[in-house]
């Protein structure tokens, strides 16, 4: 009687120690989910909301979850558990690279287009018009994004909002380097006077000559960079030439707990060596 009283209270024990342990775990993860869905839909929809695209954040949210559990869904029928949590973290962080290398591109392009809209804006300062005018008149002939940013900075003069403050909320919203320059050298010269048609011509110049020379930068190092990857791309080409040829000496691999801890350190060694061969042929001017 003792003895099935005592095991009655060890399954007590236990259970209540399970459940605590459930509730603990719930209320951390939980906890987790809410921070990791404040930074992620304040820093991603703000990124969007930057390059004029509105998406709701739980809606950019839901996309991420479901993206992911596909993706484990994926490696679970047709991969091993290894290659699951490699596709599972995959799909947690694509939206956010894919949101990253949207904004890089846009912003690209954005520079490539303000040089252009310098020197029509110095020849409309040429022709007598003022500050906004001249804005207003380059963003009715140019494209998006460079289009976008400049029309809604006339908007935000014409609410009354003061030129300076247009200006540095203009670059806030591009986070352009070149921006910053002449939203800087534009605030200065307003309130100490200068030429402003001859200052955006040394700018648009300026601008120029560092195209040069990043172009000449990236095919004196195009070389290395494809040097970097072939040299990151022989290990898993010829992982697989082995596994076609020789799959019996490739099973271990994907069979034992060594094997898994071999395959992370390989990917691991291999990412790094990519990141050290960018950091090398990537300069900066």
């Amino acid at each position: 009687m003792d003895l099935l009283f005592n095991k009655g209270v060890a399954v007590l024990v236990v259970m209540a120690a399970v459940f605590m342990f459930t509730l603990l775990a719930m209320s951390v993860l939980g906890r987790a989910f809410e921070r990791y869905q404040e930074r992620y839909v304040v820093k991603s929809v703000g990124e969007l909301s930057n390059m004029f695209l509105f998406i709701d954040g739980r809606q950019l949210l839901v996309l991420n979850i479901c993206l992911t559990a596909l993706l484990v869904l994926v490696g679970l029928f047709f991969f091993g558990v290894f290659f699951t949590v490699i596709l599972g973290a995959l799909g947690f962080f694509l939206p956010t690279l894919v949101v990253k290398y949207f904004r890089h591109r846009r912003i690209k392009r954005f520079n490539v287009q303000l040089v252009d809209s310098l020197t029509a804006m110095s020849n409309a300062f040429k022709a007598g018009l003022t500050f906004p005018q001249a804005m207003e008149h380059v963003a009715q002939d140019a494209d998006p994004p460079l289009s976008q940013e400049f029309r809604l900075f006339v908007r935000e003069i014409k609410l009354g909002v003061p030129m300076d403050e247009a200006l540095l909320a203009m670059a806030e919203r591009v986070g352009c380097e070149d921006l910053d320059l002449v939203v800087t050298s534009t605030i200065i010269s307003r309130q100490l006077g200068g030429n402003m048609a001859e200052m955006f011509d040394t700018i648009a110049a300026t601008i120029r000559e560092r195209f040069r020379l990043e172009g000449k930068i990236d095919a004196l190092t195009s070389q290395g960079r494809m040097q970097g990857w072939v040299v990151a791309s022989l290990p898993l080409a010829l992982g697989l030439v082995v596994n076609y040829m020789r799959p019996d000496l490739m099973e271990p691999m994907f069979e034992s707990l060594y094997g898994y801890v071999l395959i992370g350190i390989i990917i691991l060694m291999e990412l790094l060596g990519i990141w050290f061969i960018r950091k090398i042929v990537n300069i900066n001017v």
